[in-house]
């Protein structure tokens, strides 16, 4: 009996042809598409950051070369140079490494639930709440402050976070209503940020010289406190968050759509999006608790991880990647590049970002008058 077979479609034994793209795979459960640049940028942004680490443990009033940091880092040299770089000199460079790359990672993921290129922490209040927290224990509870107790207490790290999440907590309830929207949840932060910045300002006013001296010089961004206790802090947090950040990922593609289309592929768009701005608000208070609020690390790591990448959404592992190492380098330039005047890491990445930051403004409005 002949059998019967439809139109077109492939007969027994025909050659089928392929279809020119990228190399598919698959590691059980889970599937891809293979890119080369998505293993080649973080691998060439991990040369530069072990370089910029090299070079910043080196440097100082007891230059040491190259070739002996490389040794002790691996785990020889002598004992000298051993106690310069491993208690000294090598913390400062690790929490510069981890803050940036928590900067990074947080942006990148605002960025992608925000689906916008200008989004960032300093956008939605986060680091306006964590300096607020700071500031309000530099100078109501330190040595000249007017308030004791409970608040004196309180260190200047963990106020940092206390700071931005309830910060966080706010924008969150203002924005919520309606569903929780992208671009509601921009507007209410700008808004935040904008009286918490007020606010900072109304304590620097009242604060002793001392106590604005030290609070101005933590708001700047600083790695010259830096110990392994905060580099501990932020690497266990970016260590517990960067896989179910890279899990949640997944979600970025479907946050376009609307929230039947995204019910229908069976994601929860309100759910995500907490989620993720969650974990977002977790980096950046981590980070800024370090090391103080170092500006446009993550607005600008996750832009140039998606020019470098040629991807749609910022990628989570080369934006880290990026800003670890921008964030080292940066703070390089400014132990370095300006004689015996040291700056502070914030007034680099701020220096080196607001340019960045206008090219962004600047071609988005190009873009909408087309």
């Amino acid at each position: 009996m002949p059998t019967t077979s439809t139109p077109g479609a492939p007969r027994a034994g025909d050659r089928v042809p392929v279809v020119p793209g990228r190399r598919p795979f698959r590691v059980g459960p889970a599937s891809g598409v293979w890119r080369p640049r998505t293993v080649l940028v973080p691998l060439v942004g991990l040369l530069a950051l072990f370089a910029a680490i090299v070079v910043n443990t080196g440097r100082g009033d007891y230059p040491i070369p190259i070739s002996d940091v490389v040794q002790v880092l691996l785990g020889g040299g002598d004992e000298g140079d051993q106690l310069v770089v491993l208690e000294f000199r090598l913390p400062r460079a690790a929490v510069g490494a981890l803050v940036g790359a928590a900067l990074g990672l947080a942006g990148a993921v605002i960025q992608g639930v925000a689906r916008n290129p200008l989004a960032s922490p300093e956008i939605l209040g986060v680091t306006a709440g964590a300096g607020t927290g700071a500031v309000a224990v530099i100078v109501l509870g330190g040595e000249y402050g007017s308030v004791s107790g409970p608040l004196a207490e309180i260190g200047v790290p963990a106020a940092s976070v206390i700071g931005g999440l309830i910060a966080a907590a706010i924008v969150y309830a203002l924005a919520v209503r309606r569903g929780l929207s992208s671009y509601r949840i921009l507007l209410v932060g700008v808004g935040v940020q904008a009286v918490l910045s007020s606010v900072i300002s109304w304590l620097l006013v009242k604060a002793s010289i001392v106590d604005a001296g030290r609070a101005i010089l933590w708001l700047t961004g600083s790695l010259n406190a830096a110990t392994w206790d905060n580099a501990q802090a932020v690497g266990w947090t970016l260590a517990l968050l960067l896989p179910a950040a890279l899990v949640l990922s997944f979600s970025f593609g479907a946050l376009n759509f609307d929230e039947d289309t995204a019910r229908g592929l069976g994601v929860r768009m309100t759910a995500s999006r907490a989620c993720l701005l969650l974990m977002a608000v977790l980096l950046t208070a981590t980070a800024t608790a370090a090391a103080g609020p170092v500006a446009f690390v993550a607005l600008a790591c996750p832009q140039l991880a998606v020019r470098l990448l040629r991807t749609g959404t910022p990628p989570l592992l080369a934006s880290a990647v990026l800003g670890a190492a921008v964030t080292v380098w940066a703070d390089v330039l400014g132990r370095t590049a300006f004689g015996r005047i040291e700056l502070p890491v914030g007034i680099l990445t701020a220096a080196l970002g607001a340019p960045y930051l206008l090219y962004l403004l600047v071609r988005s409005g190009k873009a909408r008058q087309s």
